[in-house]
């Protein structure tokens, strides 16, 4: 068995060849830069120039962390520094796009956060000012690049699973969102902030959908303004089907991460580490039980990285290779933008109380 999981390592590999390396510089200092971005930044062994912030002692002090060669004093400067081939902007989402659009100008490539924008109009408007400019933009949709995710992918891919048949996502823990101001207050919130990567991971497994139907609502007393749970189904052309069911306010303190994809010789069962221990968390746990290898009873595959901070290098390492010449990164701007459409298409069905039916 063991020789049968080398090519599923293999497909979870996360390093960037050195010949792909470019200039990259942050902007943005805030707490998922410290936990993730640079943590797993300084593993690939990548060439990070510097780092900007509004707040110039939070950027001052990631920079003697992770022995940053500078602090820029604003975008300007460091739009001006030669040395700098791609940006890595991690800011509130309003203030993404402006950044983008002047990165751009200059000739640099970005890779962004989720969501690409706030809605699929500022969206698209940022995909066709990267394409004018001749840029690559590419989305920190981070979690189809987690060992979990990616190995399950690869599992389906190998065909051990015969047709893929169905994908349950199911979330079930505590969030305190007042580690970030900006998001309590936020009229729209799983969907657009939290469940975006399920949704995402989703079009990773299974492709694009053809209907979505969503509900969601707020525990009494609340302190977020937004939704805090969410139940969202999916079909797809082939009969394949997903749901994905997420709750941020358990109150019994007994949380749970897991998911499962089904298919007919088949299936994969798994954990979602992060979530149990926000922003430590654990590995996750992966399972696969196939009829088609055979395997005898559930096959553990040995998961050796973790979503913080290690998959962080994943959207970084594929935006490199579409650099080099190695085919279009699978979370770039244009495929973020049909996740995107998926989170518009859950608030319209919460709106509307409807099926929503999907044309791409």
């Amino acid at each position: 068995m063991i020789d049968a999981l080398r090519p599923i390592a293999q497909a979870c590999d996360l390093t960037i060849p050195q010949e792909h390396h470019r200039g990259i510089a942050i902007v943005g200092a805030g707490a998922i830069v410290e936990v993730a971005h640079l943590p797993a930044y300084e593993r690939a062994g990548l060439p990070i120039r510097g780092i900007v912030d509004l707040d110039r002692t939070r950027a001052e002090k990631l920079a003697a962390r992770f022995r940053l060669p500078r602090v820029y004093d604003s975008l300007d400067e460091v739009l001006e520094d030669d040395s700098v081939e791609v940006l890595d902007i991690a800011v509130v989402p309003d203030a993404q796009p402006e950044i983008a659009k002047r990165a751009f100008a200059t000739g640099r490539h970005v890779l962004a956060q989720k969501p690409i924008a706030v809605d699929t109009t500022l969206g698209r408007d940022l995909v066709a000012a990267a394409d004018a400019a001749g840029s690559a933009l590419v989305v920190n949709q981070q979690m189809r690049y987690g060992e979990g995710v990616a190995a399950t992918r690869a599992i389906a891919e190998a065909g051990w699973l015969g047709e893929v048949t169905a994908l349950t996502i199911d979330v079930n823990i505590t969030t305190d969102f007042s580690a970030w101001g900006w998001l309590v207050h936020s009229e729209r919130l799983d969907l657009m902030y939290h469940s975006i990567h399920y949704f995402d991971t989703v079009r990773s497994l299974l492709g694009d959908p053809d209907t979505l139907y969503c509900v969601a609502g707020r525990r009494p007393g609340q302190v977020p303004a937004g939704e805090t749970r969410s139940i969202t189904t999916m079909t797809f052309p082939t009969g394949t089907r997903a749901l994905v069911n997420v709750n941020h306010e358990n109150v019994t303190g007994d949380p749970s991460a897991t998911f499962r994809l089904d298919g007919s010789q088949g299936s994969v069962r798994g954990s979602i580490g992060l979530l149990l221990d926000y922003p430590h968390g654990r590995p996750d746990t992966v399972e696969v039980r196939s009829a088609v290898l055979p395997t005898d009873g559930w096959l553990p595959y040995p998961v050796t990285t973790r979503w913080i901070p290690d998959a962080f290098a994943g959207p970084m390492r594929a935006l490199l290779g579409q650099l080099a010449g190695s085919g279009p990164a699978p979370t770039r701007g244009a495929d973020a933008l049909r996740t995107l459409t998926l989170v518009e298409a859950g608030y319209e069905s919460i709106r509307t109380g409807e099926v929503i039916r999907l044309t791409w």
